[in-house]
């Protein structure tokens, strides 16, 4: 089915949806209605609002795929900041109100595991999309490869190294161990890591917090001596600005440090010259297809998944690594950033040295 078609059917599909609806009198308020998922709402649950790509970019990105497919499809979107029992409440007043499907970032990947076995056997028309974390028994799963995301980290921190790489002596500041990602991204790095440098002298979970990060960077400081740290891993760029005033403070300079989700903040760090490397996944492409899956299964349309993780459906894309090179052919040119989002009066000669405009 071409895009042209599919549209069509999705189309009309809602149209009429819409007018059972009417016939029913309504969208939510009966148990009837919520059974069977007759809802033309989509709901939306993102973890935590630290990270700024979130409200930033996936939001607005899915919102705008939606309703480019669906124009009778309402968005109802929820925001967890980073509370696992804020998250039960939101996930569980979506399908009290008739929400069918629904795109769910986890606080807690294990935990939200439970919600929705149990929701599904309550609800068996209830669709979940299981938004850039793996969620056992969602419908289908949508992130980037998160393995690959890790091997690219430290592929580019060893390059960042160079010849000091064999003998160097490496900080990790890993993600929040109740995140699957984080195991599959430090998995990914260690991969890379292990072997091609000297040692991993520090590890320790930031928890996605960057003044947690800060303060576990300092320990490591503590533990190590200044002179004996050659280069940081940071699970994530928010985590990495933590990391990097704390480097800061303690007078050490001009490390690698490389982080991931290419943040407004980390890009004019990378262009300052205190951040080495991000990882950008696209909001260009995630939220879309999340928004498209979504669609597909509310409408019972068949689901495009080119490959499966752990027996779900799946679409896994491709990270890019981000540094002074390629910032302009990659966030700016995709329209994430502009030049001026960028270069502020305390970067511009320095923007205009690597070719951002």
């Amino acid at each position: 089915m071409n895009a042209m078609t599919r549209h069509a059917v999705v189309a009309a599909a809602a149209a009429s949806m819409a007018l059972s609806l009417t016939a029913c009198g309504g969208e939510t308020g009966s148990g009837d209605s919520a059974d069977k998922g007759s809802s033309t709402k989509i709901g939306l649950l993102l973890p935590e609002n630290k990270t700024s790509r979130y409200e930033a970019l996936d939001r607005p990105k899915f919102e705008e795929a939606v309703r480019g497919t669906c124009l009778d499809c309402e968005i109802v979107y929820n925001n967890a900041v980073s509370d696992i029992v804020k998250q039960k409440q939101q996930f569980d007043q979506l399908i009290a109100g008739g929400v069918r499907v629904i795109a769910l970032d986890p606080v807690d990947a294990t935990k939200a595991a439970g919600w929705v076995k149990e929701a599904k056997a309550k609800n068996k028309s209830l669709k979940i999309v299981a938004y850039d974390r793996a969620i056992a028994g969602a419908d289908a799963y949508v992130s980037h490869d998160n393995t690959k995301v890790g091997e690219l980290q430290g592929e580019a921190l060893i390059d960042a190294l160079g010849d000091k790489a064999s003998d160097a002596s490496i900080v990790m500041i890993n993600g929040d161990e109740k995140d699957p990602n984080a195991g599959q991204f430090k998995e990914g790095a260690h991969n890379a890591l292990n072997g091609k440098v000297g040692k991993i002298a520090y590890e320790a979970s930031g928890e996605w917090d960057p003044k947690i990060a800060g303060e576990k960077m300092s320990a490591a400081i503590s533990n190590l001596g200044k002179s004996k740290i050659d280069a940081v891993y940071s699970a994530n760029d928010g985590m990495a600005g933590g990391i990097i005033a704390t480097l800061d403070d303690a007078g050490i300079k001009r490390i690698p440090v490389g982080g991931q989700d290419a943040e407004k903040a980390a890009i004019q760090r990378i262009i300052a010259g205190t951040q080495t490397f991000t990882v950008y996944k696209s909001p260009l492409e995630l939220a879309p297809k999340a928004a498209e899956v979504a669609v597909d299964l509310l409408m019972d349309l068949p689901l495009r998944a080119k490959s499966e993780v752990n027996g779900i459906p799946s679409h896994l894309l491709d990270p890019v690594i981000v540094d002074r090179t390629n910032i302009q052919s990659t966030v700016i040119s995709e329209g994430i950033y502009t030049a001026d989002d960028l270069c502020t009066d305390e970067l511009a000669e320095k923007c205009a040295k690597l070719g951002i405009k």
